[in-house]
């Protein structure tokens, strides 16, 4: 039996089917999702008791309900409170319920404050639209018996007119979404084209990725040729993102899927056992879901683009699809930037010995005279074969192409890391040596004398090589053209010297 103060307050018949009307009329005019909800609020409390309330949505495709607006005694507020929901009744049911019984601890989500009052009876209905649930709507009271049957009958009514609210604020939401999603991939595919070095076009890739999927982390991991299954982190970003670096070898159906079937792949709970993730990756990726989808640059699997989220079960077939058309612009620019790399390597590398060319030279002694004139020292040398023209006219350009090879695996060799030795012109090569002063250069000069001298190649040819090197002297030199005029200087003077030296008796 209803209580009189209920009586009292609760609206007749007739009444109530005007709140169904004008909440048709209001309800139907909302797309804003947070101004929908409010209004979804204050139509049910001009219908029913509302001391408490609540609205969730529902996806029946993750089992995942959400409240996203709360209300008591008549304070309302836009929340995000997740739970699962085939733990609802009404919503596994799809049919509504009154509660008028003393409830017990949890009988009811618990919403409000610490110190709220509890609520002693509810009425909950389904918001069903088109066969499916798409979340439900309840009303608490803090009296017993609170609400009978036509409390039910009208909720369920004020359900029915909602439902069908949500779902045209939700495609509402869905179009302007994919519209915005449609020109943020054209803009992005535009900037993509434009990149013409690799890292740039990864960077962009992780920016987007989070951009649009509003993501906790982002990586890009390239796949190792030479080892099946290895990838590695060529760059990362979000909270929850791998480290640059990380390698994951990938095997059995992952292996399969990813690098095997180029399909993509889905982790609703990364912390699940069922995840199966290594120690070493499960330590990064502790908690939420996963995505990644293959990187293909023609019919090879070049890596994966994967995306995290701290929430569970985060990722649906329509992210999927975000994610693999960015996938699909990343390669493609991937494939362009490498391009252009191995073009400006070309333009930059001698195609015999595969050193720096003249070119690359130059642009590197620029840099170092520049450190110079500021206080780094700085020496060059050059090497130039003996009689490099008699022993191709004598052997042939292939025994010629050979001993420049040689040579320059010498020096190379010689070479440490921070210097350059470039092939400077046909049978010359100089070698710039960072950070190092005359004395230096000449010692170096002469270990790689004595190692041509005992290359089994050039020992084979009988070659033999004259050297000069040069320190830039800030006070007697400009250009670069001057400390290579004064190592070129200091080769002929040291030629001459020896070709004295052979013709003494």
């Amino acid at each position: 039996m209803s209580s009189p103060d209920r009586d009292a307050h609760a609206p007749r018949a007739a009444d109530r089917y005007r709140i169904l009307l004008d909440a048709t009329r209001t309800l139907g005019a909302k797309l804003s999702p947070d101004e929908l909800h409010e209004a979804i609020y204050r139509a049910t409390a001009a219908a029913v008791e509302t001391s408490g309330f609540y609205l969730a949505l529902h996806d029946q495709g993750s089992d995942l309900a959400r409240v996203v607006y709360f209300a008591e005694e008549g304070r309302g507020q836009h929340v995000d409170i997740p739970y699962r929901g085939s733990d609802s009744e009404v919503l596994t049911a799809q049919k509504g319920s009154i509660i008028n019984q003393a409830l017990s601890d949890g009988a009811l989500l618990s919403l409000g404050a610490d110190d709220s009052r509890p609520t002693r009876s509810a009425v909950v209905a389904p918001l069903l639209h088109d066969g499916r649930v798409l979340g439900a709507i309840s009303a608490q009271s803090y009296d017993d018996g609170a609400y009978d049957q036509a409390d039910l009958e009208i909720m369920e009514g004020l359900a029915g007119v909602a439902a069908v609210a949500i779902y045209n604020a939700q495609l509402f939401a869905e179009l302007d979404r994919r519209r915005r999603e449609a020109e943020q991939l054209e803009e992005i595919g535009r900037a993509l084209t434009s990149k013409l070095d690799p890292d740039q076009v990864v960077g962009l890739v992780l920016s987007a990725v989070s951009e649009i999927l509003h993501v906790d982390g982002v990586a890009v991991w390239l796949h190792d040729p030479r080892t099946p299954g290895l990838c590695r982190v060529a760059d990362s970003w979000g909270e929850i993102a791998p480290p640059p670096g990380l390698e994951w070898e990938f095997n059995g159906d992952m292996f399969e899927t990813l690098l095997g079937e180029g399909r993509p792949i889905t982790i609703d709970n990364l912390a699940a056992p069922s995840a199966n993730l290594p120690a070493h990756i499960a330590e990064h990726l502790t908690e939420g879901s996963a995505v990644g989808v293959p990187l293909v640059l023609g019919e090879q699997i070049e890596g994966i683009l994967t995306a995290c989220s701290r929430q569970p079960r985060r990722f649906g077939g329509e992210d999927i699809a975000v994610l693999q058309r960015l996938a699909s612009q990343a390669c493609v620019a991937l494939a362009n930037a490498r391009l252009h790399t191995s073009l400006h390597a070309l333009s930059l590398t001698d195609p015999l010995t595969g050193l720096p060319n003249r070119r690359r030279l130059e642009m590197h002694l620029d840099h170092e005279v520049a450190a110079a004139r500021r206080g780094r020292p700085v020496s060059i040398a050059i090497f130039d074969i003996d009689r490099f023209k008699h022993y191709n006219d004598t052997f042939g350009h292939v025994a010629g192409d050979e001993i420049l090879k040689a040579v320059a695996h010498v020096l190379q060799v010689e070479n440490r890391a921070m210097n350059i030795v470039a092939r400077y012109g046909g049978d010359e090569f100089v070698q710039v040596l960072s950070d190092t002063r005359i004395g230096g250069a000449q010692r170096f000069v002469e270990r790689a004398e004595h190692r041509i001298a005992d290359d089994e190649v050039l020992a084979g040819f009988g070659i033999s090589v004259s050297i000069g090197c040069a320190e830039f002297d800030a006070d007697t030199m400009v250009t670069m053209n001057d400390v290579l005029r004064a190592a070129d200087a200091d080769m002929y003077d040291r030629k001459a010297k020896r070709q004295m030296g052979a013709e003494s008796p």
